[in-house]
């Protein structure tokens, strides 16, 4: 058993490894073409629901931008909330919130307390509506709540909606991380932009820095963990990711991972996150 299990992990450094030498060859040819064209290709998935231009992603204008944050201490300068806390459980989920993406969001926020920063963590359910689960109402009951809090604390200028995602039946990825099974990470834009154009009633001031937080929150995790994300996702809507210029929506495994494997993956997504506010490039 033990070296069936030091197969298992020298062949996940293997692939990691390989992995690795794959990014870093698609991060240097990106920098120095600066071709929006292939930074589509390589690192997003386009949903159908929406179209996106070229001038929208920029290269220099995206890995450019300044995502550095000064530590504040004594103020909350994080937020982590979740639009879908009452739906979004794990394989070996319990009717317990720590065994919800509410428990993965308190390793996060722990995590990240950890790295000095001042942490707020909303667990509110926003997709129960009058005791019944209503999806279609969630990101309109979590705008207002959410702007409330950071009306209450204008010193937050991170924001972060976790979210556990959706695969088809049978279907479990995870990587190792230190010798333990992560669940894979996925960053998602919203970019309030249908088929035929702009949503003008969703428009988001702040899509060019959110596009730049996630693609360079992606890098430096290609940098450091090169499996442990997809590819970012874009889809039509704003989903709530004009409240900051440093919001993101992240998707934490599936419905096949195990409550574990979410949470084991929160520990290095948070070490991205601090040295990307640390004003690290990839």
């Amino acid at each position: 058993d033990v070296l069936e299990e030091q197969t298992v992990e020298t062949s996940a450094a293997v692939k990691q490894e390989e992995v690795k030498k794959q990014e870093d060859v698609r991060v240097e040819k990106l920098k120095k073409t600066k071709d929006s064209g292939y930074l589509l290709q390589n690192f997003y998935i386009v949903d159908s629901t929406t179209s996106v231009t070229k001038k929208q992603f920029q290269v220099e204008k995206l890995l450019g931008a300044n995502m550095k944050l000064v530590k504040e201490p004594g103020k909350k300068q994080v937020l982590i909330y979740h639009t879908h806390a009452a739906s979004e459980g794990f394989a070996d989920s319990t009717k317990k919130e720590s065994d919800s993406v509410i428990g993965v969001g308190d390793e996060l926020t722990k995590a990240l307390e950890k790295k000095g920063y001042g942490v707020i963590h909303d667990r509110t359910k926003y997709d129960l509506v009058q005791g019944r689960l209503d999806r279609s109402l969630a990101y309109n009951q979590a705008l207002a709540s959410v702007e409330k809090i950071l009306q209450k604390n204008p010193s937050i200028q991170v924001v972060i909606d976790l979210h556990r995602d959706s695969v088809g039946k049978g279907k479990h990825t995870y990587t190792t991380i230190n010798g333990k099974k992560c669940a894979i990470v996925m960053f998602f834009n919203g970019m309030s932009r249908s088929k035929n154009g702009p949503i003008p009633y969703l428009y988001n001031e702040n899509l060019t820095d959110n596009l730049a937080f996630s693609l360079q929150m992606q890098l430096l995790c290609g940098k450091y963990y090169p499996d442990l994300t997809r590819r970012i996702y874009i889809k039509g809507y704003r989903y709530n990711l004009h409240l900051a210029k440093r919001a993101m929506l992240v998707e934490v495994g599936a419905q096949n991972n195990t409550v574990e494997e979410a949470k084991n993956a929160m520990k290095p997504l948070a070490e991205m996150l601090y040295r990307l506010l640390s004003g690290e490039k990839s």
